[in-house]
């Protein structure tokens, strides 16, 4: 091999590993981002479960004691969903009781996700005509029980067309089950018309005007 081949050999011999590198050092084409999708309301069940487990970390024997719907700037909910629930626990061994609220936003007003809000209090077996119940009970979703309330509530809508669905998730003496009230108006207060739902069986109970 003469002079001028064994050059033409030891430069292709250094070509080669950097060809080589640049060819590993190449960028990988980017995977193209899918757009964020937009915050979805939840059902009241949905809800309740993930505050559930925040609470059973306060206290093992956590029950529910009530939980209400919660409207949410910017979220469209369609009847039996939210933006957010509120939901109280109590504890019978702690003699307590502790309030979380679920979002799907962070606003505020509410956080993004289970929260507490404010921290634990007292409790004796009963907080006004509520009372504890265990989260197995809840059978029946608030979507379906708003279906059940609005066979009920057909002569009502007629009257009052359009008004806001809001819930509440209580047990007391009067059914002695935990029952979905499906409330047409922002609130028990505000509201002259609501519909008692079994949230065990989903039947329908009672009527209140």
């Amino acid at each position: 091999m003469n002079a001028n081949t064994r050059r033409i050999s030891l430069l292709a011999a250094c070509l080669v590993p950097l060809l080589l590198i640049g060819c590993s050092e190449s960028p990988a084409p980017s995977a193209k981002k899918e757009p964020e999708k937009p915050p979805e309301p939840v059902t009241g069940q949905s809800a309740l479960f993930k505050m559930y487990q925040k609470a059973r970390t306060w206290a093992p024997d956590a029950q529910v004691l009530k939980m209400n719907s919660m409207n949410v700037s910017g979220i469209t909910a369609p009847p039996g969903k939210a933006g957010a629930w509120q939901a109280t626990f109590t504890s019978a061994n702690q003699g307590k009781m502790a309030t979380y609220t679920y979002s799907v936003v962070e606003q505020e007003d509410v956080h993004k996700g289970v929260f507490p809000v404010g921290g634990s209090s007292s409790f004796s077996g009963s907080e006004g005509v509520d009372k504890p119940f265990e989260i197995q009970a809840v059978s029946v979703d608030s979507d379906a029980a708003y279906k059940t309330a609005d066979e009920k509530a057909a002569e009502y809508d007629k009257q009052h067309p359009g008004m806001p669905i809001t819930f509440q998730l209580e047990r007391t003496n009067k059914y002695n089950v935990p029952t979905w009230r499906v409330i047409w108006g922002e609130s028990v207060g505000t509201s002259n018309f609501s519909i008692y739902v079994d949230a065990m069986t989903g039947k329908f109970l009672d009527k209140m005007h």
